[in-house]
């Protein structure tokens, strides 16, 4: 009995001992300390790297690289009894590349390209005769001069903007170009409508300058043509001298 105690008690103690780890087994191999090294340095990296690509692109920004504006239309210069007789309206849309010219980005250059139909009411009845005439009209209902144009832009900017600030205050001025794609006038009253496409009168190439100022979305926009609407038109003998100053809102987004 006591031989089958002994033998029971040493088997035990064996059984003990053998699960309790020896000490090399507690120490990591050295492959895998160096691989968990490797991967915390890994991740280290990656987030240092997207870090530093935010911080770049934040420098590199650019603001205000596509405008919309609506604008009211006002004739200078009207001669031989023309007078507008209704709102006439204007709509520009267009991009503008930003190009800034200092550390901090608030002032630039910008130049692009753009699109505008400006409509004109007033009581200048264009005749579909050979030449085209030119008179003042009576007893009409409507009376529209329609011109579409590529406009062509440069402008100086300033603004206090920052690379997280999109609510900024901005004054751009700039010069631009517009050459007219289509023209159309059309006359509606007591006589039958008439109506001239592509007048070879109007002047192709114009020129101008505007301004912009504002904070945030809502910013004053003013343009005024330097060269008349008609290259060479005549009402009772006098030559029309008419150009254009547009007022309104502009709009800019990315």
């Amino acid at each position: 009995m006591r031989l089958l105690f002994l033998s029971f008690l040493y088997f035990f103690s064996g059984w003990v001992w053998a699960q309790v780890p020896d000490e090399y087994e507690l120490i990591p191999y050295p492959d895998q300390q160096a691989q968990d090294s490797i991967n915390m340095r890994r991740i280290s990296l990656e987030s240092q790297s997207k870090d530093t690509l935010i911080k770049s692109n934040d420098l590199y920004y650019r603001e205000d690289q596509f405008y919309a504006a609506v604008t009211y239309n006002l004739l200078q210069k009207r001669t031989g009894g023309i007078s507008q007789s209704a709102f006439s309206s204007g709509f520009n849309l267009g991009f503008l590349r930003d190009f800034p010219v200092n550390k901090d980005r608030n002032v630039a250059l910008a130049f692009g390209f753009g699109y505008s139909i400006n409509n004109y009411r007033s009581n200048l009845h264009v005749t579909d005769t050979d030449p085209i005439g030119y008179k003042i009209a009576e007893n009409f209902e409507k009376n529209r001069l329609n011109l579409h144009y590529i406009d062509v832009p440069l402008e100086i900017r300033w603004r206090t903007s920052t690379p997280k600030n999109t609510q900024f205050w901005r004054i751009y001025t700039g010069f631009k170009l517009s050459w007219l794609v289509y023209s159309r006038s059309k006359i509606n009253g007591d006589y039958p409508s008439e109506e001239v496409k592509n007048n070879p009168d109007l002047t192709k190439l114009r020129y101008g300058m505007y301004l912009s100022v504002g904070h945030g979305t809502l910013n004053f926009y003013a343009c005024y043509m330097l060269n008349p609407i008609f290259k060479e038109a005549y009402i009772d003998g006098q030559r029309i001298d008419m150009t254009s100053l547009n007022l309104g809102l502009i709009f800019y987004i990315l």
